[in-house]
């Protein structure tokens, strides 16, 4: 008689709640479903089909991916990315709009290899989020302006004070991961500020064209309401991102759904939706004006900015991350202080 066959079983760690794993992992009002905090990266990916605290952080960015990445290939269809200027400022929001949620992914995933993964995970999820605010300056820069404020001071430099802006973001949000334990209400503030600055920057010839300028050369079109909503989105975004709620008000009852995480990656997504579509909106709207009293893009001005953006984010990346690993001063975040956890 045959033996039966065996099937292949994979067993993955226990999950753990908040007294189980070290302080740099936990999260406030979220009392259970922490992953092991010394995960293989096989765990961690097999943890993404198990239900964890972090499982839809995970999907609520990978999901959208595809749908941005798609856009992307639809619009590649009946744009001419190559030879035609206008186009790149596009490109490039598209290329960012790609890479930030699929970062976040990523960082979402591998964060619970080791105290040091986490922070070197979300060290990079930071710079993806700065250029994709400088993709939206890009955008913003080329479609956007005022009519009376195109090849002003302002609209000539406006992506290379979005660089900047880049380099000021990776910067002060990665500082902020070290001081989570010693002081993680600055830490929230300054990282919450990272994020904000460049918004707020990008935005400026925006909200001026909803709350300020009217009539002639105002710019009112169908893309009006489409900025609206993705305001309204960035708005809950940000709230979210900065309140913890609703598991402030009840921890431990959102856990594995509903807590602010996952809402503020449904809001952030939503809202890039709303602005890709608003985007295009002004973009096809304007064209005709915009191309006759505007200069047009440059290769250095569009591909070269962005290529110094990420070279210069990586290199902040690259600090954070030995300064992480080599300086005693900070040696303390990544210590384990916890209750035994069993391997």
């Amino acid at each position: 008689m045959l033996p039966a066959p065996t099937m292949l079983t994979v067993k993955l760690p226990q999950l753990l709640n908040i007294h189980q794993v070290p302080q740099v992992f936990r999260e406030d009002g979220i009392i259970s479903g922490y992953r092991h905090p010394k995960s293989s990266a096989l765990d961690c990916i097999l943890s993404s089909f198990r239900m964890t605290n972090e499982t839809l952080n995970i999907w609520t960015h990978f999901l959208p991916t595809w749908y941005f990445l798609w856009r992307f290939l639809v619009l590649s269809s009946s744009l001419d990315f190559h030879m035609d200027p206008y186009n790149w400022p596009l490109l490039l929001y598209l290329l960012a709009i790609c890479l930030y949620p699929f970062t976040s992914s990523c960082a979402h995933t591998f964060s619970t290899m080791s105290p040091r993964a986490l922070h070197l995970c979300y060290f990079l999820d930071y710079g993806a989020l700065s250029l994709y605010s400088l993709g939206c300056a890009f955008t913003y820069s080329a479609y956007i302006m005022p009519d009376h404020w195109v090849n002003s001071p302002l609209h000539l430099h406006f992506t290379q004070l979005a660089t900047l802006n880049s380099f000021i973001c990776t910067a002060l949000s990665c500082y902020s991961r070290f001081l989570e334990l010693d002081a993680p209400k600055l830490s929230k503030v300054l990282r919450t500020a990272a994020f904000v600055h460049p918004f707020v920057f990008d935005n400026i010839p925006l909200l001026y064209r909803l709350l300020f300028c009217w009539g002639e050369g105002c710019a009112w079109n169908a893309a009006i309401p489409l900025h609206f909503y993705h305001l309204v989105f960035a708005f809950l975004t940000g709230f979210l991102f900065a309140s913890h709620l609703p598991e402030r008000l009840a921890p431990g009852r959102f856990d594995y759904v509903g807590h602010s995480h996952q809402l503020f990656h449904v809001c952030a997504v939503v809202g890039t939706h709303f602005q890709l579509e608003a985007i295009l909106a002004d973009m096809t709207s304007r064209k005709p004006w915009l191309t006759s009293h505007s200069l047009p893009a440059t290769l250095f001005g569009t591909l070269g900015i962005m290529i110094a953006a990420v070279v210069g984010n990586l290199g902040i990346i690259g600090l954070f991350t030995r300064i992480l690993i080599w300086s005693p001063r900070f040696t303390s975040i990544l210590q384990n202080n916890v209750t035994k956890v069993k391997e």
